[in-house]
């Protein structure tokens, strides 16, 4: 089980250039993943975020690449592309006399144009920066997976505890049941008897008849069994090495449903106290999943 926040950071130095690859992730439903980089390696986006899907499956994901010359290196060269330059001052000194526009084309509007001035990492091809890219890449994914892995340990055992806290009302639920329904058929009858009715023409078996009924509207057997079923696959979600949350939110809501109906049904007063532990406990349960991966 892993949690969906965590941080990350990778860098390696390769030919002069050092990449760092920083990794965060917070909560999200659904995988989303965002890359800042640099203009010179834009082409390596799609591979980044290959890299990021394999590695996490839900959460949101931010990811931010650098590219700087290495510590121990040289300062990056410089070079200009005459050629570019010139047919730069040509067409804007063209321009100019077409609009009518007096004054000359200056060097600063000159070098100022793209691909005028390249440094040697603009000249490199980014596949160049790729072997680089990925080695800080997979440190960085390696942090993060294990900081969230750590953050789901903490989560997990949280979980565990509230579904531990349930089952034990469940467990005290069950046992008080048959007693509620023993309960209220002697309060019908003293009700029955109280209005004059307990010797009364109607048939015993009518009579009868009516209290199973009312006792089959108070059985909450099924929600009991689906409740412990539940739990049930709970644990199977702790020994799973696959993502669980959206799983452990479905949980969350079947439980939830099966805990509304035992309210409604049971008409007893501890059965209803240990129906608001279970909701709190649950509501609880409920918040700590929205970590889960």
């Amino acid at each position: 089980m892993k949690s969906m926040t965590g941080y990350g950071r990778g860098e390696n130095a390769q030919a002069g250039f050092k990449v760092t690859v920083e990794l965060s992730s917070i909560n999200r439903k659904q995988s989303e993943i965002s890359v800042f980089m640099p203009r010179e390696i834009e082409a390596l986006e799609p591979r980044i975020r290959d890299a990021i899907n394999h590695g996490v499956a839900r959460g949101r994901v931010t990811s931010r690449v650098s590219l700087h010359a290495a510590e121990n290196d040289a300062t990056p060269s410089v070079r200009l592309n005459g050629a570019l330059a010139r047919a730069y001052a040509h067409e804007l000194k063209r321009l100019a006399d077409e609009l009518g526009m007096p004054g000359s084309v200056s060097l600063d509007l000159i070098v100022r144009s793209p691909g005028v001035i390249v440094t040697d990492q603009e000249a490199l091809d980014p596949e160049t920066f790729w072997p680089a890219t990925e080695k800080a890449l997979r440190q960085a994914l390696t942090a993060l997976v294990g900081m969230r892995k750590r953050e789901g340990e903490h989560l997990e055992k949280d979980l565990t505890a509230r579904i531990s806290t349930m089952a034990k009302a469940v467990a005290r639920v069950a046992k008080r049941a048959p007693l509620a329904v023993k309960n209220c058929e002697k309060h019908l009858a003293a009700r029955l008897k109280k209005a004059g009715l307990e010797n009364s023409d109607i048939p015993e078996q009518r009579w009868l008849q009516e209290i199973l009924l009312f006792a089959d509207k108070m059985d909450i057997t099924e929600e009991l069994t689906r409740l412990q079923s539940h739990f049930q696959q709970y644990e199977d979600c702790r020994k799973s090495t696959a993502p669980v949350g959206r799983t452990l939110d479905f949980l969350a809501q079947e439980m939830n449903r099966e805990i509304n109906t035992i309210g409604s049904k049971a008409n007893d007063s501890v059965i209803s106290k240990e129906v608001v532990l279970l909701k709190t406990e649950l509501e609880k349960f409920r918040e700590q999943v929205q970590n889960v991966e």
